[in-house]
């Protein structure tokens, strides 16, 4: 009988001790995961799925639809996809989105770029308590912002138009016609620059002084280094934001839909996502909710994918080979 040698033991004891050691450290990155791959599948996976399931399907009525078995889900294909495409009140809602967005995002970005390059010029007093209060409304929830632009919209109750009748001025309907996209558009801007501006200022802190240094030294005006130096330099920033604010916009929601009791201009389908909110909810209809859903969620995606795509390559264009 032969006995292995005592420094052959320890040397095959720590072996499988590494091993184990090495199988411990591969699992730790997928422990780590774990929590967040179940959060993900719990809370985005699954709900998108069950969407573009319920998508698929329509109820089925028998009869007059009374009694067990009269209501049944059946499969419908592509049948919901055709009829939310072919709704009239969708593509409606989507040309007011549109609109909605070309006022909103060319304002927001143009004030946020303007208020950041403001707060990084030099001699600027004040520049904490400036940056606080540009960025607070973005803090207020968005429907306690509509509340509140909105009864300073009302004619009855806003002091602006108690100082319109002592001026002896007319009164503006601020909620209907084309004052109704100014309305609704405004409280997007005040409510979504400060987050812009915070975004920027941030970027433009980063750049290095040097490079403002170098610019002083040929002779840049102040003027000069924002348009030529900072601009350039904050342009993914800027991308970013502009990124950001797309999705905000097809996104409408909040706003539009805290206004309507306000006036009557606002319809129950102003907006693709209030279409999508009124046939789940209002017509009882989930499978056309979903589809409409799913059909929003990838124009979204493929917009955002084709922008991304876009500045990708104008970015790489841009470098030097």
């Amino acid at each position: 009988m032969t006995t292995a040698a005592p420094g052959a033991t320890t040397a095959a004891t720590a072996a499988a001790r590494r091993t184990g050691a090495r199988r411990r450290g591969r699992g730790a990155p997928y422990a780590f995961l774990a929590p967040a791959a179940v959060l993900f599948l719990l809370f985005f996976a699954l709900p998108i799925g069950y969407a573009v399931w319920l998508s698929l399907h329509k109820v089925e009525v028998k009869g007059l639809g009374l009694g067990k078995g009269a209501r049944s889900e059946v499969w419908a294909g592509l049948g919901n996809y055709t009829d939310a495409l072919t709704d009239p009140e969708l593509l409606d809602g989507a040309l007011r989105v549109l609109g909605y967005g070309a006022i909103v995002v060319p304002a927001m970005l143009g004030l946020a770029l303007l208020f950041a390059l403001l707060l990084d010029a030099e001699r600027v007093r004040l520049t904490p308590f400036t940056r606080l209060a540009i960025f607070l409304p973005y803090a207020v929830p968005g429907v306690i912002a509509a509340l509140l632009w909105g009864f300073l919209y009302l004619p009855d109750v806003s002091p602006f138009f108690h100082v319109l009748d002592a001026a002896g001025l007319p009164r503006p309907d601020l909620l209907d016609g084309g004052p109704l996209f100014l309305s609704l558009s405004n409280i997007a801007v005040w409510g979504g620059t400060g987050f812009n501006m915070i975004v920027i200022y941030t970027s433009l802190r980063s750049i290095p002084a040097e490079v403002y240094e170098a610019a002083r030294l040929d002779g840049c005006s102040q003027l000069q280094i924002a348009l030529r130096v900072k601009i350039p330099m904050v342009a993914p920033s800027l991308v970013l934001t502009f990124f950001f604010s797309i999705i905000a916009t097809l996104q409408v929601f909040a706003e539009p839909t805290t206004l309507k009791p306000l006036t009557n201009s606002v319809s129950t389908t102003w907006s693709p996502l209030m279409k999508v909110y009124q046939d789940a909810f209002g017509n009882g209809d989930l499978h056309t909710a979903a589809a409409t859903a799913v059909i929003i969620a990838v124009v979204t995606l493929a917009l955002s994918f084709g922008f991304l795509r876009v500045a990708d390559s104008r970015r790489t264009q841009g470098e030097p080979r």
